[in-house]
């Protein structure tokens, strides 16, 4: 594999895991289609819980409901670091911050953690096959009642709770 070609597929990359996170704090789940691979499996480890699934349609079926329409939510990875291994496989690690309102629980948890993913190529397409992450830190708090929301997209969007 020559360099220019590694160059596209990190690029690539970034962008899939891009659309992973918009896909979950937009309530856009038909996107996660085309960045899960249809055999993923995840482990996400934080300080109140670990989630541990496989399988695309149960887990976009369990992100949906983690994206109800009482949460708002904001995610985005910095620091890419991404190793092609050959031309069909690749890992990342990418360093996650993220802010989640729970609404009807009155509370909200802002947090980073350390993802560690692998990658497959598939139909010339980069697909998320297994995805972890470990916190690094995690803060769990009342939602402050002096905050005034004046959109919230998820409530719009997101499954009834």
């Amino acid at each position: 594999m020559d360099k220019l070609q590694k160059l596209i597929d990190i690029e690539e990359i970034k962008n899939l895991k891009h659309r992973y996170f918009r896909a979950i704090d937009m309530a856009d789940f038909d996107l996660l289609d085309n960045v899960f691979a249809e055999n993923i499996t995840i482990d996400y480890r934080g300080g109140t819980y670990r989630w541990e699934s496989e399988g695309r349609d149960t887990i976009k079926e369990s992100l949906k409901h983690a994206f109800h329409n009482q949460a708002a939510s904001m995610h985005t990875a910095h620091h890419p670091e991404i190793k092609i291994i050959s031309d069909t496989e690749a890992t990342g690690k990418w360093y996650l911050q993220d802010i989640f309102y729970n609404f009807d629980m009155d509370s909200v948890t802002q947090g980073t953690a350390l993802y560690e993913d692998k990658y497959i190529k598939l139909d010339n397409n980069w697909l998320i096959s297994h995805s972890e992450y470990d916190r690094i830190w995690e803060c769990v708090s009342p939602i402050n009642p002096e905050d005034k929301f004046t959109t919230v997209l998820l409530k719009e969007k997101g499954i009834q709770k």
